[in-house]
Protein backbone atom coordinates (compact mmCIF):
# COMPACT_ATOMS: atom_id res chain seq x y z
CA UNK A 1 0.00 0.00 0.00
CA UNK A 2 1.26 3.24 -0.84
CA UNK A 3 1.04 6.79 0.76
CA UNK A 4 -2.18 7.81 -1.45
CA UNK A 5 -4.00 4.20 -1.07
CA UNK A 6 -3.36 4.69 2.60
CA UNK A 7 -4.48 8.28 2.83
CA UNK A 8 -7.90 7.55 0.96
CA UNK A 9 -8.46 4.47 2.92
CA UNK A 10 -7.69 6.30 6.53
CA UNK A 11 -10.46 9.49 5.15
CA UNK A 12 -12.77 5.71 4.59
CA UNK A 13 -12.43 5.00 8.18
CA UNK A 14 -12.68 8.57 9.09
CA UNK A 15 -15.72 9.44 7.78
CA UNK A 16 -17.47 6.26 8.58
CA UNK A 17 -16.71 6.97 12.50
CA UNK A 18 -17.77 10.24 11.92
CA UNK A 19 -21.39 8.93 10.96
CA UNK A 20 -21.92 7.66 14.63
CA UNK A 21 -19.53 10.02 16.54
CA UNK A 22 -20.67 13.52 16.38
CA UNK A 23 -16.37 14.88 17.49
CA UNK A 24 -13.75 16.73 15.77
CA UNK A 25 -12.56 15.52 12.92
CA UNK A 26 -9.02 16.15 13.93
CA UNK A 27 -9.52 14.09 17.48
CA UNK A 28 -10.54 10.57 15.08
CA UNK A 29 -7.39 11.70 13.12
CA UNK A 30 -5.30 11.57 16.29
CA UNK A 31 -7.25 7.85 17.44
CA UNK A 32 -5.91 6.87 13.96
CA UNK A 33 -2.80 8.50 13.75
CA UNK A 34 -2.31 5.95 17.20
CA UNK A 35 -3.35 3.02 15.54
CA UNK A 36 -1.02 3.69 12.66
CA UNK A 37 2.11 3.72 14.75
CA UNK A 38 1.35 1.09 16.12
CA UNK A 39 0.42 2.78 19.52
CA UNK A 40 -2.60 2.45 22.01
CA UNK A 41 -4.84 5.16 23.19
CA UNK A 42 -5.71 6.90 25.88
CA UNK A 43 -9.19 8.68 25.96
CA UNK A 44 -10.02 10.93 28.95
CA UNK A 45 -13.20 12.38 29.17
CA UNK A 46 -16.23 13.14 30.95
CA UNK A 47 -19.37 10.59 30.64
CA UNK A 48 -21.15 10.23 27.45
CA UNK A 49 -18.62 11.75 25.49
CA UNK A 50 -18.52 9.08 23.20
CA UNK A 51 -15.77 7.27 24.02
CA UNK A 52 -17.19 3.78 24.33
CA UNK A 53 -18.60 4.53 20.99
CA UNK A 54 -15.47 5.74 19.23
CA UNK A 55 -13.59 2.59 20.20
CA UNK A 56 -16.57 0.11 18.62
CA UNK A 57 -17.08 2.13 15.60
CA UNK A 58 -13.45 2.49 14.70
CA UNK A 59 -12.98 -1.44 14.79
CA UNK A 60 -16.51 -1.64 13.36
CA UNK A 61 -15.16 0.36 10.67
CA UNK A 62 -11.82 -1.68 10.25
CA UNK A 63 -13.23 -5.34 10.46
CA UNK A 64 -11.45 -5.92 13.25
CA UNK A 65 -12.28 -7.95 16.34
CA UNK A 66 -13.91 -5.81 18.99
CA UNK A 67 -13.98 -6.71 22.97
CA UNK A 68 -14.99 -4.24 25.86
CA UNK A 69 -13.47 -5.03 29.15
CA UNK A 70 -15.44 -3.22 32.01
CA UNK A 71 -13.05 -2.47 34.52
CA UNK A 72 -14.18 -2.87 37.99
CA UNK A 73 -12.44 -2.44 41.77
CA UNK A 74 -13.08 -6.53 41.99
CA UNK A 75 -11.60 -7.41 38.37
CA UNK A 76 -8.64 -10.10 38.43
CA UNK A 77 -5.67 -10.17 36.15
CA UNK A 78 -7.18 -13.81 35.20
CA UNK A 79 -10.39 -11.90 33.84
CA UNK A 80 -8.81 -10.14 31.63
CA UNK A 81 -5.48 -13.06 30.21
CA UNK A 82 -7.83 -15.78 30.58
CA UNK A 83 -7.00 -18.65 32.65
CA UNK A 84 -6.93 -22.53 32.94
CA UNK A 85 -10.31 -24.04 33.21
CA UNK A 86 -10.53 -28.14 34.36
CA UNK A 87 -12.50 -30.33 31.29
CA UNK A 88 -13.89 -33.37 33.96
CA UNK A 89 -14.86 -35.08 30.13
CA UNK A 90 -10.72 -34.56 29.38
CA UNK A 91 -9.36 -34.50 32.80
CA UNK A 92 -7.19 -31.75 31.85
CA UNK A 93 -6.85 -28.11 32.06
CA UNK A 94 -7.76 -26.39 28.87
CA UNK A 95 -6.61 -23.00 28.52
CA UNK A 96 -9.90 -20.42 27.97
CA UNK A 97 -8.77 -17.10 26.60
CA UNK A 98 -9.51 -14.04 28.04
CA UNK A 99 -11.11 -10.62 26.20
CA UNK A 100 -7.72 -9.35 25.92
CA UNK A 101 -7.43 -12.22 22.68
CA UNK A 102 -8.89 -9.71 19.86
CA UNK A 103 -7.60 -7.31 17.50
CA UNK A 104 -9.05 -3.98 19.43
CA UNK A 105 -9.52 -4.37 23.11
CA UNK A 106 -11.57 -1.38 24.76
CA UNK A 107 -10.29 -1.24 28.60
CA UNK A 108 -13.27 0.29 29.65
CA UNK A 109 -12.43 3.11 32.70
CA UNK A 110 -9.49 1.21 33.41
CA UNK A 111 -8.51 3.71 36.72
CA UNK A 112 -11.72 1.57 38.63
CA UNK A 113 -9.48 -1.64 38.72
CA UNK A 114 -6.57 -2.25 41.22
CA UNK A 115 -2.57 -1.93 40.00
CA UNK A 116 -2.26 -5.41 40.02
CA UNK A 117 -4.81 -5.91 37.35
CA UNK A 118 -3.79 -2.85 35.35
CA UNK A 119 -0.47 -4.08 35.25
CA UNK A 120 -1.95 -6.86 33.63
CA UNK A 121 -2.12 -5.13 30.03
CA UNK A 122 1.47 -4.12 30.79
CA UNK A 123 2.94 -7.20 29.04
CA UNK A 124 0.01 -7.24 26.18
CA UNK A 125 0.65 -3.86 25.65
CA UNK A 126 4.41 -3.72 25.17
CA UNK A 127 4.97 -7.31 23.94
CA UNK A 128 1.98 -8.33 21.85
CA UNK A 129 1.73 -11.14 23.95
CA UNK A 130 0.28 -12.82 27.66
CA UNK A 131 1.85 -15.26 30.40
CA UNK A 132 -0.29 -17.77 32.20
CA UNK A 133 1.00 -20.17 34.12
CA UNK A 134 4.19 -20.31 32.75
CA UNK A 135 3.03 -20.39 29.26
CA UNK A 136 3.57 -17.91 26.38
CA UNK A 137 0.74 -16.63 23.91
CA UNK A 138 0.68 -14.49 21.40
CA UNK A 139 -2.02 -12.02 21.02
CA UNK A 140 -3.43 -11.41 17.86
CA UNK A 141 -1.74 -9.49 15.00
CA UNK A 142 -2.73 -6.07 14.89
CA UNK A 143 -3.45 -5.64 18.29
CA UNK A 144 -4.75 -2.44 19.68
CA UNK A 145 -5.96 -0.90 23.19
CA UNK A 146 -8.10 2.08 23.39
CA UNK A 147 -8.51 2.59 27.40
CA UNK A 148 -10.85 5.12 28.94
CA UNK A 149 -10.92 6.77 32.41
CA UNK A 150 -13.41 9.41 33.38
CA UNK A 151 -10.98 12.49 35.29
CA UNK A 152 -13.80 14.01 36.95
CA UNK A 153 -15.42 10.78 39.58
CA UNK A 154 -12.28 10.09 41.42
CA UNK A 155 -14.18 7.94 44.24
CA UNK A 156 -13.23 4.03 43.93
CA UNK A 157 -10.68 4.40 41.57
CA UNK A 158 -6.82 4.11 40.94
CA UNK A 159 -4.12 6.58 39.72
CA UNK A 160 -2.49 5.01 36.31
CA UNK A 161 1.17 4.75 37.20
CA UNK A 162 3.45 6.30 34.86
CA UNK A 163 5.06 2.77 33.66
CA UNK A 164 1.64 2.26 32.76
CA UNK A 165 0.66 5.89 30.88
CA UNK A 166 3.99 5.49 29.03
CA UNK A 167 2.35 2.53 27.52
CA UNK A 168 -0.07 4.40 25.83
CA UNK A 169 1.46 6.34 22.49
CA UNK A 170 -1.64 8.89 22.95
CA UNK A 171 -3.92 10.50 25.23
CA UNK A 172 -6.69 11.97 23.39
CA UNK A 173 -9.76 14.22 25.28
CA UNK A 174 -12.92 14.24 23.09
CA UNK A 175 -14.79 17.15 24.41
CA UNK A 176 -17.92 18.65 24.37
CA UNK A 177 -19.58 19.09 21.18
CA UNK A 178 -21.02 22.60 20.21
CA UNK A 179 -24.23 23.65 20.24
CA UNK A 180 -24.64 22.55 16.23
CA UNK A 181 -22.81 18.95 17.10
CA UNK A 182 -25.25 17.86 19.60
CA UNK A 183 -28.01 19.68 18.06
CA UNK A 184 -26.71 16.73 14.93
CA UNK A 185 -26.84 14.43 17.47
CA UNK A 186 -30.09 14.78 18.14
CA UNK A 187 -31.00 14.61 14.70
CA UNK A 188 -29.53 11.29 14.21
CA UNK A 189 -31.10 10.12 16.95
CA UNK A 190 -34.68 10.86 15.68
CA UNK A 191 -34.00 9.75 12.14
CA UNK A 192 -33.48 5.72 13.45
CA UNK A 193 -34.62 3.77 15.78
CA UNK A 194 -32.11 2.45 17.64
CA UNK A 195 -30.35 4.17 20.73
CA UNK A 196 -26.60 3.49 19.76
CA UNK A 197 -26.03 3.82 16.11
CA UNK A 198 -23.94 0.98 14.01
CA UNK A 199 -20.77 1.68 11.75
CA UNK A 200 -20.60 -0.98 8.74
CA UNK A 201 -16.93 -2.00 7.70
CA UNK A 202 -15.83 0.15 5.04
CA UNK A 203 -12.10 -1.23 4.42
CA UNK A 204 -10.59 -4.81 3.50
CA UNK A 205 -10.27 -7.40 6.31
CA UNK A 206 -6.45 -6.40 6.75
CA UNK A 207 -6.32 -3.11 6.22
CA UNK A 208 -5.07 -1.86 9.53
CA UNK A 209 -1.89 -4.53 9.06
CA UNK A 210 -1.56 -3.11 6.07
CA UNK A 211 -1.82 0.45 7.14
CA UNK A 212 0.86 0.05 9.57
CA UNK A 213 3.44 -0.69 7.50
CA UNK A 214 3.19 2.62 5.59
CA UNK A 215 4.59 5.25 8.04
CA UNK A 216 7.81 3.07 7.88
CA UNK A 217 8.24 4.58 4.54
CA UNK A 218 7.69 8.12 4.97
CA UNK A 219 10.80 10.27 4.73
CA UNK A 220 11.93 12.12 8.09
CA UNK A 221 14.75 15.00 7.66
CA UNK A 222 17.72 15.10 9.93
CA UNK A 223 16.43 18.81 10.81
CA UNK A 224 13.05 17.32 11.43
CA UNK A 225 14.68 14.18 13.26
CA UNK A 226 16.39 17.04 15.30
CA UNK A 227 13.43 18.51 16.34
CA UNK A 228 11.85 15.71 17.88
CA UNK A 229 14.81 15.07 20.37
CA UNK A 230 15.04 18.41 20.99
CA UNK A 231 11.28 18.85 21.76
CA UNK A 232 11.34 15.70 23.94
CA UNK A 233 14.53 17.17 25.41
CA UNK A 234 13.35 20.24 26.51
CA UNK A 235 10.74 19.10 28.44
CA UNK A 236 13.23 17.62 31.14
CA UNK A 237 14.74 21.22 31.35
CA UNK A 238 11.79 22.54 32.19
CA UNK A 239 11.53 23.88 36.42
CA UNK A 240 7.95 22.81 36.28
CA UNK A 241 8.22 19.11 35.46
CA UNK A 242 10.17 16.56 37.61
CA UNK A 243 10.37 13.87 35.43
CA UNK A 244 10.61 14.28 31.45
CA UNK A 245 9.59 12.80 28.35
CA UNK A 246 11.48 9.47 28.35
CA UNK A 247 13.15 7.81 25.61
CA UNK A 248 10.44 5.87 24.36
CA UNK A 249 8.23 8.84 24.46
CA UNK A 250 10.52 10.60 22.28
CA UNK A 251 10.53 7.42 19.71
CA UNK A 252 6.42 7.71 19.83
CA UNK A 253 6.76 11.21 18.77
CA UNK A 254 8.59 10.69 15.43
CA UNK A 255 6.25 7.53 15.11
CA UNK A 256 3.00 9.00 15.33
CA UNK A 257 4.10 12.45 13.64
CA UNK A 258 5.06 9.69 10.17
CA UNK A 259 1.47 8.24 10.99
CA UNK A 260 -0.14 12.08 11.14
CA UNK A 261 2.00 12.51 7.87
CA UNK A 262 0.39 9.45 5.74
CA UNK A 263 -3.33 10.24 7.57
CA UNK A 264 -3.07 14.13 5.26
CA UNK A 265 -1.47 12.03 2.25
CA UNK A 266 2.15 12.98 2.49
CA UNK A 267 5.44 10.44 2.10
CA UNK A 268 7.22 13.44 4.27
CA UNK A 269 7.19 14.51 7.81
CA UNK A 270 7.12 18.40 8.63
CA UNK A 271 7.87 20.26 11.89
CA UNK A 272 4.46 21.12 11.73
CA UNK A 273 3.20 17.17 12.00
CA UNK A 274 5.91 17.27 15.11
CA UNK A 275 4.08 20.48 16.39
CA UNK A 276 0.19 18.84 16.19
CA UNK A 277 1.15 15.62 17.58
CA UNK A 278 3.10 16.60 20.30
CA UNK A 279 0.55 17.34 22.76
CA UNK A 280 -1.35 13.93 22.56
CA UNK A 281 1.88 11.98 22.58
CA UNK A 282 3.49 14.00 25.45
CA UNK A 283 1.06 15.43 27.80
CA UNK A 284 0.85 11.88 29.69
CA UNK A 285 3.67 11.08 30.40
CA UNK A 286 5.39 14.31 32.27
CA UNK A 287 5.75 14.32 35.98
CA UNK A 288 5.24 17.79 37.20
CA UNK A 289 7.26 18.73 40.35
CA UNK A 290 4.77 19.57 43.78
CA UNK A 291 5.35 23.46 43.04
CA UNK A 292 3.70 22.91 40.01
CA UNK A 293 0.73 20.80 41.20
CA UNK A 294 0.01 23.35 43.66
CA UNK A 295 0.00 26.78 41.11
CA UNK A 296 -2.68 23.70 39.01
CA UNK A 297 0.01 23.89 36.45
CA UNK A 298 -1.21 21.83 33.19
CA UNK A 299 0.99 20.16 31.47
CA UNK A 300 -0.23 20.78 28.05
CA UNK A 301 0.99 24.37 28.92
CA UNK A 302 4.36 23.17 29.52
CA UNK A 303 4.16 21.32 25.93
CA UNK A 304 2.68 24.49 24.49
CA UNK A 305 6.07 26.16 26.19
CA UNK A 306 8.37 23.56 25.03
CA UNK A 307 7.29 23.99 21.75
CA UNK A 308 7.56 27.71 21.56
CA UNK A 309 11.19 27.48 22.92
CA UNK A 310 12.38 25.04 20.52
CA UNK A 311 13.73 26.13 17.53
CA UNK A 312 11.89 24.88 14.50
CA UNK A 313 14.09 24.05 11.51
CA UNK A 314 13.86 25.28 8.21
CA UNK A 315 12.82 22.15 6.00
CA UNK A 316 13.00 22.43 1.99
Amino acid sequence: MDVDTAARTTTDVTDAVSEAVVTDRAFLETVLSGALARGHVLLEDVPGTGKTLTARSLANALGLEFTRIQFTPDLLPADITGSHVYDADTESFDFNPGPVFANVVLADEINRAPPKTQAALLEAMEEGQVSVDGETRQLPDPFFVIATQNPVEQEGTFRLPEAQRDRFAVKADIGYPDRGGERELIDRRADRTTTTPEVSQVVEDDALARLQTVPETVTVADGVRDYVVDVGRATREDDRVEVGVSPRGIQKLFEVARARAVVHGRDYVTPDDVKQVARPVLVHRLVLTGQANVEQTDAADVVADVLDRVDVPAVS
